[in-house]
């Protein structure tokens, strides 16, 4: 059986030409899409991006961490199955992973601009795609590689919506979208399950963890610990601030940057990829 994350590698190379790197992201969500005032107050799309050659280390640490959590070979791991503990300790161990890379986009939902709260839940979802593909295209063209992505399956996306939605964002102008197309698998994204695709179980970590640090509980406390844990391997680009790339909050203006000024405490990281 194919592994789904082998799956979406590029097409062979003709061999007279120069080999291309491959990067795969694996995309997930935590929070709720909806803009509704019983909702959570920020959605949260992270992307965890691997080298291909980096794909089997990848899944020696899903391996590691199911055995360090009394879980069987294969089982699926859900952030939100694991005790508090158990979460530290995938937090910090993600964190120290250099084969890996994360870029996170982060929606503060009572913050944002009236037209953009009006969204049904397909359009926000979309656009913090579109955020987060921007970013994955840059990475992936800064380090000379092509990058292919797949997005963690949720209620009422399908395969179609996305390729209308790829199709639509191509016709845009670099001055209301930045990706760039050079850089991503012309074929698109891919929809999985995280019990097909395990590396989505990567992903679940990276934007659950990143969730606890900024959405209250019932009690109204946040959780930074495990955002913390990641920081190391959040993606940032030269000397910009990491809230341009590794950890971007929409919206992100004078409002945002007083309210949420423990972001910007996060401080800068080399991330290697």
């Amino acid at each position: 059986m194919v592994d789904p994350a082998v799956e979406v590698a590029l097409p062979a190379q003709d061999r007279h030409q120069p080999i291309v790197r491959r990067l795969h992201a694996f995309i997930d969500e935590a929070g709720v899409r909806s803009h509704k005032p019983k909702a959570s107050d920020h959605f949260i799309l992270s992307a965890v991006i691997i080298a291909d050659e980096d794909l089997p280390s990848a899944r020696e640490f899903l391996a590691n961490l199911r055995h360090d959590f009394g879980r069987r070979p294969g089982d699926t791991l859900h952030w939100q199955k694991l005790k508090h503990e158990e979460r530290v300790h995938a937090a910090r161990l993600l964190g120290e992973q250099e084969w890996v890379t994360i870029s996170t986009v982060v929606v503060a939902k009572r913050l944002l601009p009236d037209e953009t709260r009006i969204l049904d839940e397909d359009e926000a979802y979309l656009l913090t795609v579109r955020y987060l593909l921007e970013r994955l295209s840059w990475l992936a063209r800064d380090t000379d590689a092509n990058l292919c992505y797949t997005l963690a399956h949720i209620v009422r996306m399908e395969v179609a919506k996305l390729r209308t939605f790829e199709a639509l964002l191509r016709k845009e102008g670099p001055e209301t979208c930045r990706i760039e197309w050079a850089a991503l698998d012309p074929r698109g994204g891919r929809i999985d399950q995280p019990k097909r695709n395990e590396m989505l179980q990567l992903a679940d970590i990276a934007a659950s963890a990143t969730y606890k640090a900024f959405d209250n509980d019932k009690f109204g406390n946040t959780e930074r610990r495990y955002l913390e844990h990641l920081h190391p391997r959040l993606y940032r680009r030269g000397s910009s601030p990491l809230t341009s790339y590794g950890l971007k909050m929409h919206p992100w203006n004078e409002t945002t940057k007083v309210a949420y000024q423990w972001v910007s405490d996060l401080g800068l990281h080399v991330s290697r990829l």
